[in-house]
């Protein structure tokens, strides 16, 4: 899914919130770039998880469980029309 920000721009907020100064708050910045705070913590963390720097799913495991998720439902779909008379588990 397409961002309403080009990477370019988020990379140069993200970069500017990382080099900021003492006293420089997010929402500062957030509002010197035109975008929500909450947005710019989001990119932070983000960032922080493609780094390995805090722990969370980074945006090519998504795309890898969102595949494979995409793939165990046209099986699941498939097992239904093969063999309507068989149970689906749903766990």
């Amino acid at each position: 899914m397409a961002g309403r920000y080009p990477k370019e721009f988020k990379e140069d907020v993200i970069r500017v919130a990382r080099a900021r100064g003492p006293g420089e708050t997010l929402e500062q910045i957030a509002h010197d770039f035109g975008v929500h705070p909450v947005t710019l913590s989001k990119w932070l963390l983000q960032t922080d998880m493609e780094d390995g720097i805090k722990p969370g799913i980074t945006r090519d495991q998504a795309a890898e469980l969102r595949k494979a998720n995409q793939g165990i439902r046209r099986l699941e779909q498939e097992k239904g029309r093969l063999h309507p008379w068989l149970p689906c588990d749903s766990d």
